[in-house]
């Protein structure tokens, strides 16, 4: 069965149900032009456009609201390249775009150690898991100075 045929049957199928319906208010007269219109809808439909064929979508392009280096020039923050409003971590801002480091950095071509947190926020936070023991046994924390033992 070709395409053709199968176009046609769909087409009459569709004008059938149309004109089964009570509420259908038409003359004989009109048929014939509401199954060629039917007709021509369908094999529209079903016969691929080759224009369409031969462009190939093409990848979308983004303009950084920064450029790279002004997004790393403070140590406090980090200008993100989508808004370019500064933040001090950049996961959470790209969670809300529906994005992951790894899709962020490559849709603007940075290299994959682009950092994600500034870098003052990093330290405070390193300095602050290191004063309360994170990361250690639990050996190693009971001797630091200035913790008391418990024994």
């Amino acid at each position: 069965m070709t395409q053709q045929s199968n176009a046609i049957e769909l087409a009459t199928e569709l004008a059938v149900a149309w004109l089964s319906n009570p509420n259908t208010r038409t003359t004989a007269e009109d048929v014939p032009a509401f199954l060629r219109t039917v007709h021509h809808a369908v094999c529209k439909l079903t016969t691929p456009d080759p224009v369409q064929e031969q462009q190939a979508p093409e990848p979308e392009q983004f303009t950084p609201a920064v450029s790279v280096r002004k997004s790393l020039s403070s140590p406090d923050h980090i200008i993100s390249l989508i808004d370019g409003k500064p933040y001090r971590t950049l996961r959470r801002h790209l969670s809300t775009n529906g994005l992951t480091p790894d899709e962020y950095r490559q849709r603007y071509g940075l290299k994959a150690d682009y950092p994600m947190v500034a870098p003052t926020y990093s330290e405070h936070r390193r300095t602050m898991a290191k004063k309360l023991g994170l990361g250690r046994k639990k050996a190693q924390v009971e001797g630091l100075p200035g913790e008391a033992s418990t024994d």
